[in-house]
């Protein structure tokens, strides 16, 4: 991964290298091989309701760009809290990374998914909005393991798909677990 340390405005302080090399250690070891180049630039602001000084953190990796920017009076803390914004984030884009490739293999093995757009419990039947944005109808009896009035707009499915008399429809639908 590479590193780049920028100071504007202000003399980098060993203090904070040091705080900086100690946060991209514990990146290394937590994200190797995900997190490709990471920029920290530290500038001294001439606004005194904004504080005294900016910390900007621009993680790349692949197909993302991640920006964490905090302001206040002291550098240290912001760099810890902005390197620590940084590794929630960068968290929730490995767990999103996880989630779409196994519903891909989930898609691979033949199953579908989509994501139910309505439900109507009183008339038995709901649609589906697949990945590629079309709508598939589903009647209750279509159902595996689940009942059509505990299904909520919103809930991911897996679903068998076939060509009905009116268009697609789904074969069978399971809630994703």
């Amino acid at each position: 991964m590479e590193l780049k340390v920028e100071s504007r405005n202000v003399e980098l302080k060993k203090g904070w290298q040091m705080k900086i090399d100690e946060e991209k250690e514990k990146l290394l070891k937590n994200f190797a091989g995900f997190l490709l180049h990471l920029r920290v630039a530290i500038e001294a602001t001439t606004h005194h309701k904004e504080g005294g000084y900016e910390v900007k953190i621009v993680a790349s990796v692949p197909n993302d760009t991640v920006v964490v920017s905090r302001k206040g009076v002291l550098v240290r803390p912001l760099l810890i809290e902005a390197f620590d914004v940084l590794m929630l984030q960068l968290k929730e884009i490995l767990r999103k990374k996880r989630k779409v490739e196994k519903n891909a293999e989930a898609a691979i093995d033949g199953d579908r998914i989509g994501i139910i757009h309505k439900v109507s419990p009183h008339e038995s039947y709901g649609f589906i909005t697949t990945l590629d944005e079309r709508e598939i109808y589903f009647h209750e009896n279509a159902l595996k393991n689940s009942n059509i009035d505990d299904l909520v707009e919103g809930d991911s499915v897996l679903y068998g798909e076939t060509i009905g008399d009116k268009g697609p429809q789904a074969s069978w639908v399971r809630v994703a677990k």
